[in-house]
């Protein structure tokens, strides 16, 4: 099965749209022989960060010496990127068996998520692996990777999104995140707001589970130099960096430290020198990354105004540059309107496009929206076009900045070849 064929085999599911009920997932795997009751897992939920901690945790385990799948969403380029051994993507032989082997099974319509779901829990027990770590696809609850029993769960922050499936309000979506928290298990959150700790509490209080917080019992203190401390529920670290770039990383950190001192407990033992060097050796696509220099290029999947208000503050606080010019697509469904009031007033220049996705939203759209934040706003549907208009217009001191969507991001990283022109 060529890359093209298993393309082909995926994108087609993407017809059935989002499911979010556990009971085609949980057959699916029963008919596979419940590959994943075959090895521990970490499950990491919320809205903002998921992919981040997830990274993190890899990378040190990784780095302990244990073999860790890594499964996230969405990809970028190639669906591979979504399903990891040790940081490295699944062999495309490998996948393609996979593919025969899920579809001789299937009895019943799945989702295209839940199919990669099932592909990821049945390669990580092929493999062996000592720990799963899972991104959460949607919410929690009734997402398809709530079906494994974790050893801890991620929550990492809680804000309005998707709210067609969670709920129209805070306390909605954060009873369908909390639906990851497994009855006596652990619970791990950098959430913030008091209704939604409310939420986690009362969950974990049902279940008789354990809540642990960033900012309580779970402390980090950034240093001038980059580096930062952590002081966590047992553990004391010094002196600690990352590579990804954002303040907010340092929470995403926190949360990493304190899944790994709860699973050393359960027989995940790492030196304090290889946690150091595995955090420092993290890498995670996408997010806040430089893709050039001259032009300075940087692409960031902040998808709704949460994460957008993130790349606003690393904007102003961590990047310098003449004109800021702005290339922004982003699906339909989510609140652009407040991702753009946020980010395009700080703009200098606005080019909006549109990613090659069937839920993205028309360019022309986007432009009148804009332009209530910021006047000088252009259109070009191409994303590939939209990156090399943005670069012909940039001057050595200016930062070109695309966003909206992580479909955007995998687009723009597929053109980078125009820079050498």
């Amino acid at each position: 099965m060529t890359n093209h064929d298993l393309l082909e085999c995926l994108t087609h599911l993407k017809s059935k749209g989002i499911n979010l009920d556990l009971g085609p997932v949980t057959r699916l795997l029963r008919r596979l022989g419940n590959p994943h009751k075959n090895y521990r897992a970490v499950l990491i939920g919320g809205t903002n960060g998921k992919g981040s901690v997830a990274a993190m945790l890899s990378s040190v385990l990784t780095m302990g010496g244990f073999t860790v799948g890594l499964y996230t969403s969405p990809h970028l380029v190639d669906f591979r990127e979504r399903i990891r051994i040790n940081n490295r993507i699944i062999e495309q032989e490998d996948l393609s068996q996979l593919i025969d082997q899920v579809r001789d099974v299937i009895t019943e319509d799945v989702t295209y998520f839940e199919f990669a779901t099932a592909l990821a829990f049945l390669y990580f027990s092929r493999c062996q692996v000592d720990l799963a770590v899972v991104e959460v696809g949607m919410g929690g609850r009734l997402d398809a990777t709530n079906v494994v029993d974790s050893e801890v769960s991620v929550i990492t922050t809680v804000s309005l999104e998707h709210q067609r499936y969670l709920g129209r309000n805070l306390n909605s979506i954060a009873r369908e995140k909390g639906g990851i928290i497994k009855r006596k298990g652990i619970c791990l959150t950098a959430a913030k707001q008091a209704s939604v700790i409310k939420t986690l509490e009362h969950i974990c209080s049902d279940r008789q589970s354990c809540l642990y917080r960033v900012g309580k019992e779970i402390r980090v203190r950034r240093s001038k130099g980059g580096t930062f401390s952590y002081d966590g529920i047992s553990k004391t670290y010094q002196n600690l960096s990352i590579p990804l770039m954002g303040r907010h990383q340092v929470d995403n950190a926190a949360l990493a430290l304190a899944a790994l001192e709860l699973l050393e407990d359960k027989g995940y033992s790492i030196a304090e020198e290889t946690i150091a060097h595995g955090l420092r050796e993290v890498r995670w696509e996408g997010r806040l990354e430089i893709l050039n220099d001259n032009p300075r290029l940087i692409v960031d999947g902040a998808h709704n105004p949460a994460a957008i208000s993130v790349l606003y503050r690393t904007l102003k606080d961590d990047f310098t540059y003449d004109r800021l010019i702005l290339i922004f697509g982003v699906l339909k469904d989510k609140n652009y309107g407040a991702m753009l009031k946020k980010l395009a007033p700080l703009a200098d220049a606005i080019i909006v496009t549109r990613p090659k996705e069937e839920r993205a939203l028309q360019p022309d759209a986007l432009r009148s929206v804009a332009y209530h934040y910021n006047t000088n706003v252009e259109v070009i549907d191409d994303s590939r076009k939209a990156l090399l208009h943005a670069v012909h217009r940039a001057h050595a001191d200016d930062l070109i900045c695309i966003t909206g969507s992580l479909y955007l991001v995998g687009e723009i990283k597929q053109a980078l070849d125009i820079l050498s022109y």
